[in-house]
């Protein structure tokens, strides 16, 4: 099933904040979530390398780890809720020509008697190309020598969520500290820590506060989810240098927000007073929690 997508929505999908891609493919949505009555999800498709390609859909599971890699291809939790029994994708498998798009259709059949929780399983697209290396048929002769020819397999997955009962989570940013780097900068580390039944999924946004004058956005990451695998992540954000600032002095305000594609809320925030010498550790000392949200609605 082929579909002509009207050049607007590719334009679109390139400029969206919800796109992924990686190798030849670009996808959107980047994050699938079924909850009260929706069943059906469109995914589009584009290939944007200069070959023809082809690309094969499955689902597969990912266990997230506390510094936000994932797990893969190993035995995991049993009690894991797994979305993939109660979703179906169609096609399984594309071929498109360069710049050629393709709606995939993905649909959810919840069951009667579904436990109460979060189920999750990812979508995953994996490039079919000719991956013959040279292997045994190309050793040269006259040598003890073998040729060995690595190619690299291009894939990606999206994760696919489906909600069952009411939703909740609290989160909380604790262990702050700033750290300066070789090259000068400063990263900024963190515990975002969860709990609830159901992910969290959010921006993080740090602001100085300097002791006089207005705050200024020093560091933000996108699209930050702690998954209902673990109850922490370790977070490191990397701060922007802004002429005439050195953290010694003042506050840095960081806050757990909702994603940008959703309405503006805060999640958790933290007020820290900095303490220290800029060229070694500085020290986040008097961490404060400003909000006390004890449940939020999963995003």
């Amino acid at each position: 099933m082929k579909n002509i997508i009207p050049i607007w929505i590719l334009i679109a999908c390139s400029l969206s904040l919800k796109t992924f891609a990686q190798g030849d493919l670009l996808i959107a949505p980047i994050r699938v979530i079924f909850e009260g009555n929706k069943q059906i999800e469109e995914l589009s498709l584009v290939n944007i390398g200069k070959d023809t390609a082809t690309f094969s859909i499955t689902f597969v599971r990912r266990q997230m780890q506390e510094d936000g890699t994932f797990l893969m291809d190993q035995k995991f939790d049993s009690t894991a809720l797994e979305a993939s029994p109660y979703l179906r994708i169609f096609p399984r498998q594309v071929t498109l020509a360069p710049r050629e798009p393709q709606l995939i259709m993905l649909q959810c059949r919840k069951k009667k008697g579904m436990a109460p929780g979060e189920y999750r399983s990812h979508l995953n697209f994996r490039s079919e190309k000719n991956y013959a290396g040279l292997g045994m048929n190309k050793i040269q002769k006259d040598t003890p020598h073998l040729n060995i020819e690595i190619i690299p397999i291009y894939g990606m997955s999206i994760p696919v969520i489906i909600r069952e009962g009411e939703m909740n989570f609290h989160s909380e940013l604790t262990d702050l500290r700033l750290e300066p780097e070789r090259d000068q900068t400063t990263t900024l580390y963190m515990t975002l820590n969860r709990k609830g039944n159901c992910s969290a999924y959010g921006n993080i946004i740090v602001d100085y506060m300097p002791l006089k004058g207005k705050p200024i956005q020093v560091g933000k990451l996108k699209n930050i989810a702690v998954y209902t695998d673990i109850a922490r992540r370790k977070i490191s954000v990397r701060l922007t240098l802004v002429p005439g600032i050195i953290f010694k002095t003042g506050n840095l305000r960081v806050r757990y927000t909702s994603p940008d594609s959703s309405k503006y809320s805060i999640y958790s925030e933290v007020l820290a007073p900095i303490f220290g010498k800029p060229t070694g550790l500085v020290i986040l000392d008097g961490t404060k929690n400003l909000t006390n949200i004890k449940t939020e609605k999963g995003q």
